[in-house]
Formats: C-alpha cells, structure tokens, sequence
C-alpha cells in the first residue's frame, strides 16, 4: 500500500512540474498615459469621452484582440489631457469617431523559392479619428475640431503572438503620438477661444 501512495505522489509531483513547463509567458505592457505631456484647461464646466466606435468583430480586423486598442488609448489621452475649468455652462465633448485596425493578406511568393523564403505576410493599418466639440448650456456648438492619425506595419509570417502582440502596442503608441501632435496644433487654432 505504501508503495502505492508513493508512486501517486511521484506521479502528482511529475504532472505538476509538467504543468509549469507548458505556461507560456504573457507579455505584460505598461498602461499608457499622457499626462506628463501637460493640459490643455478649457473654459467649460464639464467634459464628456464618448467612443462612438465599435469593432465589428469580423476576419478582417484586428482591434478587439491589441493590448491597447487605439480607442482605449484616445480615450486615456483626452482623459489626461483636457480638463475642465470653467463655471459657465458650457460643456467640451471628446468623441472618438474611428479606432478600426485591419488585417489584410499580402501576396508571397509561389513555388520553391516561396517556401523557403521568409516574406511578410500581413499587413495592418491602424487608424484613429477623433473630434472635440465645444457646445453652450442651449446645446448649440460653438466650436469644433477633429484629427486624425494612421499607421501601417508589415509583418512577417514566421512571427510570434508575443512578438505580434509587441507590435501592436507600438503601433497603438505611435498612432496616438501623432494624434497628440495634430491635436496640439489643431485645439489652440480652432478652440483657442475657450482654451484657459
């Protein structure tokens, strides 16, 4: 009997370490945010994110599986960097309009030569549109203006999840790098008026 137990533990002790070799491990990302890049303080006593974009879900798009799809990360910036100061009714909204990033299949080569060689398999473009309008306590607007950012990245076919994953959040950080530069230049020409 006592052999028994011994060998049900051996067996235990041997799946357990099995177990452990097969977790892969995850990328973890860092969050991120924007609020060293400072604040633009608007005249309006409140400010509202909306996010009017939704995946679709389907084969050709990619957003809903990114560690950071690049809604989330406008909604953080306008989150960090707009905030509200005034006492006069008036109201800021900032709507993010398009967050879609597709996948779309490249041409490889055929034959012999294409499957021994390593191509780039996919490409995806990132896209990110926004808009930030200011309206007065009768809801009438009174200024408004929107931008935009986009990115492309080609991908190889040999890559991994975790390398892909990578990419994916770079492609998310840079979008919004260049959407804070459109922002920066277009907030002060078009809402300056309300700008504090």
């Amino acid at each position: 009997m006592g052999k028994l137990i011994r060998r049900a533990l051996l067996l235990v002790v041997t799946l357990s370490f099995a177990s452990c070799a097969d977790v892969s491990t995850e990328t973890q990302f860092p969050q991120l945010t924007y609020v060293h890049l400072g604040k633009f303080i608007l005249d309006v006593s409140k400010i509202e994110i909306v996010n009017k974009f939704k995946s679709t879900f389907d084969a050709n798009t990619v957003e809903h599986m990114m560690p950071v799809p690049p809604a989330v990360a406008a909604h953080q910036w306008a989150k960090d960097r707009l905030e509200p100061s005034g006492y006069s009714g008036r109201r800021a909204v900032f709507t993010i309009v398009d967050g879609t990033v597709s996948s779309k299949s490249l041409k490889r080569e055929d034959g012999i030569r294409g499957a021994i060689k390593i191509e780039q398999s996919e490409l995806f473009e990132a896209k990110i549109l926004v808009r930030i309008e200011v309206f007065d306590s009768n809801n009438r607007r009174l200024a408004m203006t929107k931008a935009e950012a986009l990115r492309f990245r080609s991908v190889s076919e040999n890559i991994t999840l975790n390398e892909r994953d990578k990419i994916w959040f770079a492609m998310s950080e840079t979008l919004i790098s260049d959407l804070n530069k459109e922002l920066e230049n277009s907030i002060p020409k078009f809402l300056g008026k309300y700008i504090l």
